[in-house]
């Protein structure tokens, strides 16, 4: 069924899709990466359908030389101050946000998505620049642990570096999620390998190009070029760490290689995320920034909404205006801040959110708006789509679609709409509206998800780089943000001495006085409260 009526507006016709992306300009991006296989993979820009480069593939001695340069790059690397390794982020900050002009083009030209939301990677990386810049001399510094035994035993935490890490990137968001995991992970005294998609390739290989301009030695960052299903085996072979985004199939099947040679890994991957509108919301703000949380990056992120719970005393007005909302987006590809929303990426995203609809529609569920492909726009388009009627039998209603279709649902109670938000495999993203924080706040503590936003989408968790951001069940394992974003790129080592007296019995002491005199210690230690 449909019930729509279609106002979406087109934003105008740009004059060029590829201004920052020459060939001169493409030739000079790919000869960063290590990769001289002669067989290439083209690119297209999805909005257009326009040629952007030819990129070599790396093979397995492109990666061993990656690897071998990594390394010995890393060992100088880890023996500078960590505020000298920092200090080289401060100024990339600094270098993102003054020549952002260039990256919004090339991650546009690359993505397809609009430029409001590609400016929100570079809002990203410029964060996580000065927090961890800040940040990284304290959470890596050698800390006073309590020793066994009390003025006889201290106890130091000392950290260090993991070697190489290897991280592998999406291209859904390319420039925040391989530069933002990158950085704290070279903070931390590593030498990193990154794997971009070929789809957003160029867009990684301008950040190693500007963090060089920025004072990063050369070969601690390796950037190689491939296939997840040529290379991704290889690498991991190779890694001392693993930093993955991505699905949730291939986060498994890394997660099982990672294991099998006893070395760690970090894994961001699906979600079906829901957003609880209470019935003392304000349904206006709700439906608003139900827009941005829903449809940003044409619903192409991980953290984006694709279920909301309304309940029945806001229901109507709250979809009404969403709808309304929905139906006045304007669709574009332009390189200009004058698009809602942008295209998607890949056909393969057109086939399967457009399965997920028209499984929806045939099984009764009701088009509220969009519901259709825009090849007019360019050929990966796709309307802002609203569903109501989905049920448990339909795609839609547990599968991650991963693009702009959400899913209505009428609650009647709170318990109802917490139960309904929790019924599902992921746990990474949710978000409340509430005028009243502390229930929005109680409610929030009994959802299963990694994050959650009281009055916000997904900026506001994502944006608070001071605390640990991460997944729920099948939504993953490991933390990005946070000390915990730094930390898990070190291995710690505790080093304690021992001074007068061993923890043994003394010289003629029998191991039963021993073993009383200790006993006597530790019921002491504990009336006194000590650790």
């Amino acid at each position: 069924m449909t019930a729509s009526i279609r106002r979406l507006r087109v934003a105008p016709e740009p004059e060029t899709t590829d201004s920052a992306l020459l060939p001169e300009r493409v030739a000079a991006l790919t000869r960063r990466a290590t990769a001289g296989n002669a067989a290439s993979v083209q690119t297209v820009a999805p909005a257009t359908g326009v040629k952007i480069a030819d990129l070599p593939q790396s093979n397995t001695a492109d990666i061993e030389d990656a690897f071998a340069r990594a390394r010995a790059a890393q060992r100088e690397w880890a023996q500078r101050p960590v505020k000298e390794r920092a200090a080289v982020f401060g100024r990339l900050h600094d270098l993102v946000l003054r020549e952002q002009r260039e990256i919004l083009d090339i991650l546009q030209t690359e993505t397809g998505k609009a430029r409001a939301h590609a400016f929100e990677e570079v809002v990203d990386v410029a964060i996580n620049c000065r927090y961890y810049a800040r940040t990284a001399a304290s959470a890596l510094e050698s800390k006073s642990r309590a020793g066994a035994l009390p003025l006889l035993t201290t106890a130091r935490e000392v950290r260090h570096p993991k070697g190489v890490v290897v991280v592998i990137s999406p291209w859904n968001y390319p420039l925040a999620l391989s530069v933002s995991d990158a950085l704290p992970a070279l903070i931390a005294g590593n030498a990193v390998v990154s794997r971009p998609d070929n789809q957003t390739a160029l867009t990684t290989l301008w950040a190693h190009e500007l963090a060089e301009k920025a004072g990063l030695p050369k070969d601690i960052w390796q950037v190689v070029l491939g296939r997840g299903r040529t290379i991704g085996s290889e690498l991991i072979a190779r890694a001392d760490f693993v930093d993955y985004t991505g699905s949730t199939a291939t986060g498994r099947t890394i997660a099982e290689q990672a294991a099998s040679r006893l070395v760690g890994c970090s894994l961001e991957l699906g979600g079906k995320n829901p957003m609880l509108i209470l019935d003392d919301a304000d349904v206006d703000k709700a439906a608003d920034a139900a827009i941005r949380a829903c449809f940003s990056s044409a619903g192409q992120l991980c953290e984006s909404m694709e279920r909301l719970y309304v309940m029945d005393a806001v229901y109507d007005a709250f979809v009404e205006r969403f709808v309304a909302n929905v139906e006045g987006m304007k669709l574009g590809a332009d390189l200009a801040y004058d698009s809602d929303m942008g295209s998607l990426t890949f056909p393969r995203q057109l086939e399967s959110i457009t399965d997920h609809v028209e499984d929806a529609r045939r099984k009764g569920a009701t088009v509220l708006a969009g519901g259709r492909a825009r090849p007019d726009l360019g050929p990966y388009f796709y309307e802002p789509t609203v569903l109501t009627g989905v049920t448990a039998e339909m795609k839609a209603y547990r599968e991650e679609t991963f693009g702009p279709v959400v899913s209505i649902y009428r609650v009647y109670t709170e318990d109802e709409a917490i139960e309904q938000a929790n019924d599902t495999r992921y746990g990474l993203n949710a978000s409340i509206w509430t005028r009243n924080v502390r229930r929005g706040q109680r409610v929030a503590q009994r959802l299963r998800a990694g994050a959650v936003n009281i009055n916000e989408g997904y900026a506001a968790a994502w944006g608070s780089v001071d605390a640990p951001s991460g997944g729920f069940g099948d939504s993953g394992l490991g933390r990005r943000h946070g000390a915990e974003g730094i930390l898990k790129y070190t291995d710690v080592q505790t080093i304690a001495v021992q001074r007068l007296l061993p923890i043994a019995p003394l010289p003629g002491m029998s191991e039963e006085t021993w073993a009383k005199t200790l006993s006597t210690a530790l019921w002491t230690m504990r009336r006194l409260g000590l650790k």
